[in-house]
């Protein structure tokens, strides 16, 4: 039995599985203290038959690195009371194969095999929400560096316009600053959805930034872009023509020569896309301890 587990900022999702497409069971638990919520995890992955690994896709930043003394713990992070709380820790009393990547690569790589990003060899995948954050897979494996990518955090080019000075705690006005959940709610004092055209324009306009760098650095063949903010009506459109805008016609070939509604897409999995990702991760540390 696989076991996943999306591990939200405001929820935890588990679920155990034969196979990751088929979920056999599947929880929520609300993300409180780590000792509180490691705990709500171990029971209920105790009382399931046999677990022969265990994956999980993170709010980060985190750990991802095997080779780190700190693999699997959480780094600076601005969720209260969780930097320095270790998954790797959390679980070794399993003593099965262990794997843990971002919440926005696990996403990634669930879309990949199971959803919106089926036959495209290098995916991307975008969340808007509580933060902005997006992950790469390329022939099945999630890209990163020397840890997972932090593209959340890009500067951006603002709105002469936009006075909001911006949320995000290190860097005030990066894009995360600007155009996730919260720093909408402070700069007009409602939720996207409530605004009209203007607040729905500009926050294309910060997202499509986003997207011209994933396109320039990554040439992934389809972007997909989930998250709260992105039920927004109308916000996945005015992304795919800002974008367009954008690219200024330097790229013209597959799905970027038209108008990108077979480009940037919303996700094929909706919600499960996370937790089948971390169940895809077990699947791989799995595989991955046979071959060693």
């Amino acid at each position: 039995m696989l076991a996943g587990i999306e591990a939200g900022g405001t929820r935890m999702v588990c679920a155990v599985a034969e196979h990751p497409a088929h979920i056999r069971e599947r929880i929520e638990i609300p993300t409180t203290t780590p000792e509180e919520t490691f705990g709500h995890i171990r029971d209920f992955l105790k009382a399931q038959r046999s677990v022969r690994a265990i994956g999980v896709a993170a709010f980060g930043p985190v750990d991802i690195d095997k080779r780190s003394k700190t693999y699997g713990q959480v780094l600076n992070t601005p969720k209260p009371g969780w930097t320095g709380a270790s998954w790797f820790k959390a679980f070794s009393g399993f003593t099965v194969p262990f794997k843990i990547e971002s919440d926005v690569s696990g996403a990634c790589l669930g879309e990949y095999a199971h959803g919106a990003g089926r036959h495209q060899k290098t995916l991307a995948y975008v969340t808007v929400g509580t933060g902005i954050g997006a992950g790469i897979v390329n022939d099945g494996r999630v890209r990163n560096g020397t840890g997972h990518y932090e593209m959340g955090h890009i500067p951006v080019r603002r709105d002469p316009d936009d006075t909001y000075g911006g949320h995000c705690p290190f860097h005030a006005d990066c894009l995360e600053g600007l155009a996730c959940g919260p720093a909408i709610q402070a700069r007009w004092g409602e939720p996207l959805s409530h605004l009209g055209e203007g607040a729905v324009a500009l926050e294309a306009s910060y997202l499509s930034q986003l997207a011209l760098t994933i396109i320039l650095a990554h040439m992934p063949g389809r972007i997909i872009v989930g998250g709260g903010v992105m039920k927004t009506p109308g916000l996945i459109e005015a992304l795919r023509e800002q974008t367009q805008d954008r690219l200024a016609g330097y790229v013209r070939r597959g799905a970027l020569s038209g108008d990108l509604s077979d480009y940037i897409v919303p996700p094929g999995l909706g919600e499960a896309a996370g937790v089948t990702g971390a169940l895809l991760l077990a699947q791989q540390a799995a595989r991955e301890a046979v071959e060693r």
